[in-house]
């Protein structure tokens, strides 16, 4: 694997947009139907050019290379700022930037600031892309007139700028007419212009050989600010260029800057106040933009400021590696409309702002609505989507444009920047957004998969297929593929802690879907029907089974014994059946009635249930009776509690729940009440706590921040909704009855499992509270474990195997009481595990069938790169975009285009689309492993296509090396190495489906250079 890019001559790029234009409808991955068009002749103006849209990619990796250029004008950029070059460029560059060196998980990373290319490659790709852009433009029935500009940008020094190789390029792009690659571009555009239909002669003598009359100064942190203001007078003056001089957010200064992150949830972001030191000062700033105004006026040229540069922070979290990266994205724009503002309200609006700082469609209406433009992205496009998001943003602004600048709405302006605090799309503690990787291995075919079923639901429930089901109102047919893997989707349609949620590929796009709703939607118009009629399943095998134990996971295994044809016995010790559902979680959370809904599904299968026994059984004797045990007891011994004293005020959090909802919260707790712990439960115990009569104030008591607690956001958000109070950073010490005594801790440093670490001041605060409730984790008790000599491991819990059978044969333990307090859906995820081993046993058949419910292609893709708020109706499961059908999210991410997928309709795949990966577009930037859904990287794991003998040798990728004469080298899929001869037999059949569809259907993939 190279981490060079190879460069595509201009005629054979051309010829390669035409061919896959033709053959595929896309053009470098960008599907034709997300080709824009403004068809209603609005503009706006920018150095004497009408742009049909004020969007563009920022300088950086969307505008490296030509086909990023060409994929980024097909999808509505129009203002594009080419890639920054300097002094320092190719191999010496690139020795300096580690790689991989982008991660856009939420907020960007970045550890890259110029062109890898040389600077004279940088040049010849700009130049070809211009070249490209009239062509498409013209010959797809875009726009009969150029409607986009180029903005080229430099930096860092004045020397390096003035240098021969700095100023060739300045000059070049000025007037590229006596260039080699002009020369290159035109004659084989001339040459060849039989091939086109729209494009004339006089359409190629016309383009304007003015690539860049603007060109805009990247002042990397720590530029002394008389330098920055030489170079702008330089580039003014002596260039004659039109100048806009990039601003950095440390122009803010460091406690706005960590007082507003840390205010929407950013807190982990780690940075001193050195860059800010080191800047520019606000008020030299001031002064200089002044005198520069004037002076560009006195030369009649254009000048303004692009807001911002990226933000250098700390590498705490091994994000990327080496010590300092570069933050941009939705955590960028608070401080970068911040700094808008400022300066607008300084300058009273006539400053000229170009925008780049987490612009996206959540806010790009309201900055064009300021006045602002144009606007340049980069995070948003390096998502899940990518280049086609803009197609939207586009689209949406399109009626706002107007013209000329006019000057910056100076209310509009402040009121967007006062209102990003509260924007639910940028507070991080809003919108959390983790990782969507899951634990499996990325295969090198057949790698698309649903995280939200594989890896997010513990029991791989078919989400796709009931959402679809959902959204077409076919309740029905939803439920029975719910029900097929879930034998409680009303409890968990209401209280799953829906971790399939967090896995959403929406997440990468605006918000996830609300599957867990879809869920509770089908069981409210459907179960009652299903129930009504269920019949008992027949009994087919004289083998029984005894579950011990009847919540979630007893009633789980029972019904999946029982409706596969095993009797089926369940020994409960209360009077009731789904345990801490029943007993402890609070009505107002799930009612008596949705719990009883899937009591039923068990009951009306067969399942004999048997309450107020003694569950301290002899499991010996029980095997007498029964061929399978299964122990699911749940974890009902108190936790352990962190402050000592306090008497009859100090209560464990599941006698305290167990008592309010046995009296309908009519408890005597005082008047104010804390809550120890963060977790779910400790949010139950407080909002219970909140309804409790007399009750005035309750406090969870925690020693993080509201950000570390391990409660669902959505808990958290309602126990704060109900009033609850979060006091934070406090460790209790002890409890008199009275007096909740805790030591004040402050947050440390990101450990090795991303959170802050903590650590303790010394300082003491002492808070009044009538009552105290502990909710720090119940126990399991093992006595019963003892007492039947199962063996136990280093944690004192059972020691089991896979299937979770326990030491004993035949005997199974599920639940909580098997490694301690989980989940619902977990505790259901055991019961099928330990289910299909004894059907399996039996010799029965597992009826966990897997449901076809097909998407429409045309439609998924319509999806792609489209964002959308959520609805909670039914109608929600329309957002979904089927990932296990249509992935290819490492083509999305990829600025390059590097990550391709072909389609095979014949061969030995379970999947039509498959992934390949072209060496000689990629820089190993790393941004397809951070969205794929696997573990491991597209770029290095997939089968890959090579131009030289140079990057096939320096790579260990499975993948082809075209020779010529139908000869290929090959690393096959042990590693080894061959060359092949179409036809030989020599590499696998699915190697060679690969090979023989590319040089069908895509062979412009398969470059020789």
């Amino acid at each position: 694997m190279s981490d060079l890019m190879r460069l595509i001559p201009f005629g054979t790029m051309v010829e390669w947009i035409f061919q896959e234009y033709e053959e595929q409808g896309t053009i470098f991955g960008v599907r034709k139907n997300k080709f824009y068009k403004n068809n209603s002749g609005t503009n706006i103006v920018m150095f004497g050019d009408k742009l049909s849209t004020p969007i563009g990619p920022a300088a950086g990796p969307n505008s490296q290379l030509a086909q990023n250029i060409v994929a980024a004008y097909l999808t509505g950029s129009r203002f594009v700022e080419l890639k920054t070059v300097q002094q320092m460029d190719g191999e010496d560059l690139r020795k300096c930037v580690a790689k991989p060196c982008i991660n856009a998980e939420d907020e960007c990373y970045n550890v890259e600031w110029s062109t890898e290319l040389t600077v004279p490659e940088a040049y010849n790709e700009y130049i070809k892309a211009w070249f490209a852009l009239h062509v498409v433009g013209k010959e797809l029935g875009i726009s009969d007139k150029r409607d986009f500009a180029f903005n080229m940008s430099v930096g860092y020094d004045l020397d390096g700028i003035k240098s021969p190789k700095i100023d060739a390029f300045i000059e070049g792009l000025k007037d590229a007419s006596t260039t080699e690659i002009w020369k290159e571009c035109k004659e084989y555009l001339l040459n060849n212009i039989d091939k086109f239909q729209r494009l004339t002669k006089e359409d190629v003598e016309n383009i304007s050989s003015s690539v860049c009359p603007s060109i805009c100064l990247s002042t990397l942190h720590g530029c002394p600010p008389a330098e920055i203001e030489r170079i702008a007078r330089y580039l003014l003056e002596e260039k004659k260029l039109h100048t806009f001089i990039k601003c950095n957010p440390t122009l803010l200064g460091y406690e706005f800057a960590r007082g507003i992150l840390d205010k929407m949830g950013y807190d982990y972001i780690s940075f001193d106040d050195h860059h800010f030191k080191n800047d520019l000062q606000y008020g030299d700033a001031i002064a200089m933009l002044t005198r520069l105004i004037e002076f560009s006026k006195e030369l009649g040229l254009e000048f303004g400021v692009k807001l911002t540069n990226t933000f250098p922070v700390k590498i705490a979290r091994k994000e990327l590696p080496g010590e300092e990266m570069y933050m941009s994205g939705r955590s960028l724009f608070p401080l970068t409309i911040s700094l808008a503002n400022k300066l607008s309200q300084e300058f009273k609006g006539l400053l000229p702002i170009s925008f780049s700082g987490g612009a996206d469609f959540f806010n790009i209406e309201e900055i064009i609505k300021t006045g602002i433009q144009p606007i340049t992205i980069a995070t948003t496009i390096l998502k899940p989507g990518g280049y086609e998001r803009t197609t939207q943003l586009a689209e949406k602004i399109e009626p706002l444009l107007a013209g000329k600048f006019h000057g910056i709405d100076l209310e509009s302006l402040e009121r967007l920047a006062e209102s990003v605090t509260i924007n639910k799309y940028h507070v991080k503690s809003a919108r959390p957004v983790g990782s969507r990787k899951t634990k499996s291995i990325l295969p090198l075919y057949d790698c698309a998969k649903a995280p939200c079923k594989d890896g997010g639901c513990p029991i791989e429930q078919q989400i796709p297929e009931y959402l679809k089901l959902v959204s077409e109102g076919n309740y029905e047919e939803a439920f029975k593929v719910i029900v097929n893997d879930n034998a409680s989707p009303a409890v968990t349609g209401t209280i799953c802690d829906h971790q399939c949620q967090h896995k959403c590929t929406r997440l990468d796009y605006d918000s996830p879907l609300e599957i867990r709703n879809a869920k509770k939607i089908a069981v409210l118009n459907a179960q009652d029907k299903y129930l009504a009629n269920m019949k008992k399943a027949k009994i087919v095998t004289k083998k029984k089974a005894v579950v011990i134990g009847a919540g979630p996971a007893g009633v789980a295994i029972s019904f999946f014994l029982r409706r596969n044809g095993m009797e089926v016995t369940v020994l409960e010790k209360r009077d009731r059946p789904y345990g801490i559902v029943e007993y402890i979680i609070p009505e107002f959370r799930i009612s008596s009635e949705m719990i009883n809904r899937d009591y039923q599904l068990a009951v009306n299968a067969g399942v004999n249930f048997v309450y107020n026994v003694n569950e301290n059984y002899d499991i010996e004797e029980l095997k007498k009776e029964y061929d399978f045990v299964v122990v699911a007891t749940g974890a009902w011994k108190e936790g352990i509690i962190p402050v000592k004293e306090g008497g009859e005020n100090l209560r464990d959090a599941l006698e305290f729940l167990e008592d309010a909802k046995k009296n309908d919260i009519n408890i005597s707790l005082g008047k104010k009440v804390a809550v120890l712990g963060g977790g779910d439960v400790a949010m139950d115990c407080s909002r219970t706590a909140k309804r409790a009569p007399g009750v005035e104030s309750v406090s969870i008591v925690y020693r993080r921040t509201r950000e570390f607690m391990p409660a669902e956001p959505e808990e958290k958000e309602q126990a704060l909704g109900d009033g609850v109070i979060f006091q934070e950073l406090l460790s209790p010490v002890s409890y008199d009855g009275k007096n909740l005594v805790c030591e004040v801790m402050e947050l440390a440093d990101i450990d090795e499992s991303g959170r802050r670490g903590i650590k303790g001041t010394g300082q003491m605060k002492t808070l009044e509270f009538d009552t105290v409730v502990s909710a720090v984790g119940a126990r399991v008790d093992t006595s019963l474990f003892e007492k039947n000599n199962l063996k136990l491991n280093d944690k004192g819990y059972v020691n089991i195997n896979q299937f979770n059978e326990s030491s004993s044969a035949d005997v199974y333990i599920a639940g909580d009481c098997k490694s301690g307090t989980s989940t619902i859906v977990k505790a259901i995820a055991d019961a099928k595990v330990i289910a299909k081993d004894i059907l399996d046993k039996a010799g029965l058949t597992v009826d966990f069938e897997r449901y076809n419910v097909v998407q429409k292609e045309e439609t998924l893709y319509e999806r792609k790169g489209i964002l959308k708020a959520n609805t909670k109706t039914k109608e929600d499961g329309a957002r979904c975009l089927t990932c296990d059908q249509v992935c290819e999210l490492c083509c999305d991410v990829c600025p390059n285009r590097a990550n391709v997928m072909v389609r095979i309709n014949n061969g030995p795949f379970n999947q039509t689309h498959q992934i390949v990966h072209l060496d000689g577009m990629c820089n190993e930037c790393g941004n397809c492993g951070v969205f794929c859904p696997h573990t491991g990287n597209p770029y290095k794991d997939k089968i890959t296509v090579f131009w030289t003998e140079e990057d096939f040798v320096d790579s260990t990728n499975k993948g082809f090396l075209p020779l010529g004469n139908d000869t290929f080298r090959v690393r096959k899929e042990d590693g080894s190495i061959i060359d092949h001869v179409l036809g030989d037999g020599q590499i696998s059949r699915e190697m060679n489906e690969v090979l023989n569809t590319i040089l069908k259907d895509y062979s412009y993939y398969m470059m020789s250079l």
